[in-house]
């Protein structure tokens, strides 16, 4: 049992316990120091989410060695306390100040060091420790076959105590001098009771911290000695891991810090935002927040998605109705702007969209882009258990894999891209392609919706000294919940008087080819003059997020446009362009799907395009015979062109031949033509979409090796 000045004993409890306290207490050689930089990285990015654990070093190390620590090695956690010199030191961690109090107790009787060598200078076995810096203490080195009764009667003759640690530390040490003294005094102090204090050790000299009843976790390759000597309890953790990792696996089986997941989803966007004190969900049940959400709510997985949350707001204080574990990486609507509206927007959409002559860098909005995705790399790693499968989207986080493979080389990278993946030639035009394909090569597994899309990626990273594998998974609906809202629904006609409904659902975008159509059902007119106060085109084009300024001039010259069309067609009530620029909830959306005749998708460049088979599975489900016209350009091209009507945005001409041959397909046509379209809606359900490509991440092989051309093997 330690002892302490005035009669005071271990094992006590203070007499008014700090509520809520939580104190991590650990050594440094071989604990906190311990183990490879991925399982210390983790443990401080553990500890920086939880400031609510107190960190106390205890350490054999004199505190000139512990200032370097703290100034040379970043994955140190900054400590509060510090017990230094085998517990003879105690100083302030904020300020690094002696706290003067504790330790005039914990030295009591102390002859200094000065007479401790010279009353056991006739010992030659006994090798001072020159050069390590020492206070309130003296240190040996000294073989265990060596310690003999002379030694020690010589030290505690002198009124001191002495601790033989690792099978070569000799300590010569005040009487009242321990870690676990020093550690009892602090307690007292802070008013830490027992039950609320892990302590973490590796050798014998921390054989004291594990008298006091506190929680203990035993490094995995600890000195023998200490795993005979502590008794068993079931507040002891004796994991098989050690160092970081150990300490990080007791503060998880204690519930003080969350596991690390097997599976991470990194998406820049979360799944619902704070509105009213609570959480606004997606409107629509389509698309990849929708298919996210659905894997997480309806599979028992121990996942979490990593994603941001913009602004300086408080959260709610449950994401009520979410049923998400979600992980919020906070960013300030500074960093925002810089990151998506500029460097995403600006820089990468235009080249994604193969317009590169759209593309504005700056190297500001850059460093704010780079700076986005080391934060989410460290966010992502800071959640993913050891081994663990991470699913990264889009080309928003094109930084992350590298940072990643970098950090965390034990995990399991993949990347889908919602969005088209331009043609090598195209890509190279980024500035900071290098970079951006060097990150890239370091994925495990790379997904795509089309074919197109990753034989362009493979040949972006040919000649890299590894490859990803690639997947082809295009993405459906949630097919069920769409049809039975169809049923739900009446169709509307909205004033159309009898008129063909064309209708186009897209956000406002240069690359959804909005002014071509306008362009386009001018000429329609101008050639079927017929055609005045019998057709309508309905755009419903929600603007872009606040902020984003990259499509002001399509949105300026698209409003222009539709001003100019219906004044100059314009006959009694009817006009040939009812523009709708808001968001509509997706309710409202399948009424106008209900109500169309054509809908009409002209993208210059399209990962997918989900609205086209929206369309398709309201009309199919309700037995109408709509009629869709769609871009070459987009994904869902690859799939339903042996059914579409296929256009080409890039030809005017194109673009008014095919829109009139849908208006005058006959009944007939029109109903083969979404026979025809309904029977190639074939896709998984979202989840099991969702299900395949984690399954393709986490059996894809690591580091493969690339054949000439780029292709894995």
């Amino acid at each position: 049992m330690a002892w302490l000045p005035g009669g005071e004993q271990t094992g006590e409890e203070p007499a008014s316990a700090g509520a809520g306290a939580r104190v991590l207490v650990t050594d440094l050689d071989g604990t906190l120091l311990g183990g490879d930089s991925t399982d210390r990285r983790r443990l401080k990015a553990a500890l920086d989410r939880h400031p609510e654990v107190t960190v106390v070093f205890a350490t054999g190390r004199g505190l000139p060695s512990i200032e370097r620590i703290l100034h040379n090695d970043p994955l140190v956690p900054k400590p509060r306390w510090i017990i230094a010199d085998v517990g003879a030191s105690v100083v302030d961690g904020t300020d690094l100040s002696r706290v003067d109090l504790l330790e005039s107790q914990l030295r009591a009787g102390w002859p200094g060091q000065r007479r401790v060598r010279a009353a056991l200078a006739s010992f030659g076995e006994l090798r001072h420790q020159d050069g390590v810096a020492q206070d309130g203490r003296c240190s040996f080195y000294l073989r265990p076959e060596q310690i003999s009764t002379e030694i020690t009667d010589a030290v505690r003759e002198l009124g001191c105590g002495w601790m033989y640690s690792a099978g070569r530390y000799f300590d010569v040490l005040p009487a009242p001098a321990s870690k676990g003294n020093a550690l009892l005094l602090l307690a007292r102090k802070h008013q830490w009771p027992m039950s609320s204090v892990l302590v973490a050790g590796d050798s014998l000299n921390d054989l004291s911290l594990f008298q006091l009843g506190a929680h203990g976790v035993i490094m995995g390759n600890a000195e023998p000695a200490l795993d005979e000597q502590v008794p068993r309890s079931a507040a002891l953790h004796r994991p098989h891991h050690h160092g970081a990792a150990a300490i990080l696996s007791a503060l998880e089986d204690l519930g003080w810090v969350e596991r690390g997941r097997p599976i991470v989803v990194g998406y820049h966007r979360p799944p619902v935002r704070p509105a009213d004190g609570g959480w606004q969900q997606p409107l629509s049940p389509n698309g990849i927040l929708p298919t996210l959400r659905s894997l997480f709510s309806t599979e028992d997985l121990d996942a979490v998605w990593a994603t941001s949350l913009v602004g300086s707001d408080p959260l709610p204080a449950e994401p009520h109705g979410t049923g998400l574990p979600l992980a919020f990486l906070p960013v300030a609507p500074a960093q925002w702007t810089g990151y998506f509206h500029h460097a995403c927007k600006e820089t990468l959409w235009p080249v994604l969209m193969s317009q590169p002559e759209r593309m504005r860098f700056t190297p500001s909005a850059w460093a704010h882009y780079e700076a986005m995705n080391a934060r989410f790399a460290d966010h992502i790693s800071a959640h993913a258990a050891h081994g663990a499968t991470v699913w990264l989207h889009d080309y928003n986080l094109w930084l992350v894999p590298g940072l990643l493979h970098e950090l965390r080389p034990d995990l399991h990278l993949g990347l889908f891209h919602h969005t088209p993946f331009p043609p090598p030639e195209v890509f190279g035009r980024i500035p900071a392609a290098s970079r951006i394909r060097a990150s890239l090569a370091c994925l495990d597994w790379a997904g795509f919706h089309t074919a197109a899309f990753a034989d362009h990626f493979r040949r972006t990273l040919a000649g890299a000294s590894r490859t990803p594998r690639t997947g082809i998974h295009p993405l459906g609906i949630d097919r069920e919940t769409v049809e039975a809202l169809a049923h739900a629904r009446t169709a509307q006609r909205h004033g159309d008087d009898g008129c063909a409904l064309v209708l186009s659902v897209e956000r406002l975008d240069y690359a959804k080819a909005p002014l071509q159509k306008i362009h386009a059902l001018a000429a329609l007119l101008a050639k079927r003059p017929d055609l005045r106060g019998r057709l309508r085109f309905r755009l419903i084009c929600p603007p872009p997020e606040p902020g984003i300024r990259a499509y002001d001039t399509t949105g300026e010259a698209l409003e222009r446009g539709i001003t100019e069309l219906n004044r100059t067609w314009r006959t009694g009530g009817w006009e040939p362009v009812d523009y709708i620029p808001r968001t509509l909830p997706f309710a409202e959306v399948v009424d106008h799907y209900l109500a169309a005749d054509v809908l009409w998708v002209t993208s210059f460049q399209d990962g997918m395009n989900l609205t086209a088979k929206e369309f398709i599975a309201v009309q199919a489900a309700t037995g109408r015979s709509g009629v869709l016209t769609l871009s070459r350009h987009a994904g869902a091209a690859s799939q339903l062109a042996p059914a579409a009507l296929l256009t080409d945005p890039h030809s005017p001409q194109d673009l008014v031949d095919t829109l009139d041959r849908a208006l005058t397909m006959t009944p007939g046509q029109r109903r083969t033509h979404m026979t025809r379209l309904a029977g190639l809606l074939d896709d998984p359900s979202p989840a099991e979409w969702a299900r395949q490509i984690i399954t393709a991440i986490r059996t894809a092989p690591k580091g493969q090796a690339a054949q000439p051309g780029g292709r894995a093997v």
